[in-house]
């Protein structure tokens, strides 16, 4: 297992870091730097289309990196640190290789205090599965893809429970994706409406 100091010192640099979450593991880099960011989607096989989300240690940490109504604090609020995905407007400290030039970026504040303490001693890191896109997300160790195993610095957890986050437009009121506590996000956003 590697430690935590050394997954920090590989993110400063600028490197990857495979992390456990309370989903599946991810696959990150430092957020904020483009070329680190670049390195996901060559690490990954991704389409720079298709923008990947970022991971904050906590909800306060958000209006550094988007602006958000009232309505989607009060989600933040009510469904973070938890698998779930929020898309928000994103401010100018948002890199555009993160979003695919896009005005909005997925937030992610994870249940996990690996990936919690990562961003909170590096800053915003990507939130995006650790493997090739297409391919089955990595819920242990032994699953990830060698391709992309050897292109990190890979942080051991244990077991993770596998199910994807929900992703979630507030503002538009619908989900983007299902995936853990669906239901009860669906419910507040018909009782929030």
């Amino acid at each position: 297992m590697t430690d935590l100091t050394a997954a920090v010192a590989a993110l400063r640099r600028g490197d990857l870091v495979v992390y456990p979450t309370e989903t599946v593991y991810g696959l990150g880099a430092d957020a904020t730097d483009p070329e680190a960011v670049a390195r996901v989607f060559d690490a990954k096989e991704r389409a720079r289309e298709n923008p990947v989300s970022m991971a904050l240690p906590e909800v306060g940490a958000a209006p550094d990196y988007v602006r958000w109504t009232d309505r989607e604090r009060a989600f933040c609020e009510a469904f973070l640190p938890g698998p779930v995905t929020v898309l928000l407007e994103r401010t100018d400290r948002v890199p555009d290789v993160l979003v695919a030039g896009r005005d909005r970026v997925g937030i992610r504040v994870p249940d996990h205090d690996v990936a919690r303490t990562l961003a909170r001693r590096v800053g915003p890191v990507t939130a995006t599965s650790a493997n090739l896109s297409g391919r089955p997300s990595a819920r242990r160790l032994a699953d990830l893809d060698p391709a992309i195993r050897e292109r990190a610095v890979v942080v051991d957890g244990g077991e993770t429970a596998g199910t994807e986050s929900t992703v979630v437009d507030v503002a538009g009121g619908e989900l983007r994706r299902r995936g853990a506590r669906a239901a009860a996000i669906e419910a507040w956003l018909e009782d929030t409406d």
